[in-house]
């Protein structure tokens, strides 16, 4: 083989090297999210949010979420995306998890970002934990419930008294032509007769 060969080769060798250690760096670049908290825990869900450093090549974004001390994970990945949360769901009651975000670009992932541990909400303390204002608004819609039950049952008491009413002055105003019929006989049945005027009374002498 050529010395000219040899060196081709090893120029060849060095390039791929060179363009190896640029993909290498590149992907190191691409920092770990920063500030990974959970807000909104509830019984079966929350939201994690994150940060990423100003400058990363940034396109989306991959989630892993495993109950501790299980193996098994639960992969959440979004690409083509600028968001910074992500909501986590079906998750069990009373539960601990630790969540990971890593940053994804073109060219790979980031490292996976300090882990963050949190437990899901109770039912019971979900209940427990209502403000006092959603306990005034819940028992004033109660009484406004109530109020409304008792308007609807006194006008149909109303409604009732009203049409019983109507029926009973029907039932009087037929039957005012028979009880004036009879008022008009009775009248005429005790009158006395009338003596003809201008007759002389004769008188025994």
């Amino acid at each position: 083989m050529s010395d000219w060969t040899i060196t081709g080769l090893g120029r060849g060798f060095a390039k791929g090297q060179f363009l190896a250690s640029l993909f290498l760096c590149y992907n190191t670049l691409l920092s770990a999210p920063l500030n990974v908290t959970i807000r909104e825990i509830e019984v079966n869900s929350a939201v994690v949010t994150w940060e990423i450093l100003e400058g990363d090549p940034v396109i989306g974004f991959a989630i892993t979420q495993q109950k501790k001390d299980v193996r098994m994970l639960r992969l959440i990945q979004e690409v083509n995306t600028t968001t910074r949360s992500c909501a986590l769901w079906d998750l069990d009651e009373d539960t601990v998890y630790i969540v990971h975000v890593q940053s994804i670009s073109m060219g790979g992932s980031s490292p996976l970002s300090e882990p963050v541990l949190f437990r899901t909400s109770k039912e019971s303390e979900k209940m427990a934990s209502q403000s006092p204002g959603e306990e005034e608004f819940a028992h004033a819609a109660q009484l406004r419930a109530g109020e409304l039950i008792i308007i609807v049952v006194v006008l149909v008491m109303w409604a009732g008294v009203i049409a019983l009413f109507c029926r009973q002055y029907d039932i009087i105003k037929d039957n005012e032509p028979n009880n004036n019929k009879d008022k008009a006989k009775n009248s005429s049945e005790c009158s006395t007769p009338e003596h003809p005027q201008g007759g002389l009374l004769r008188s025994n002498v």
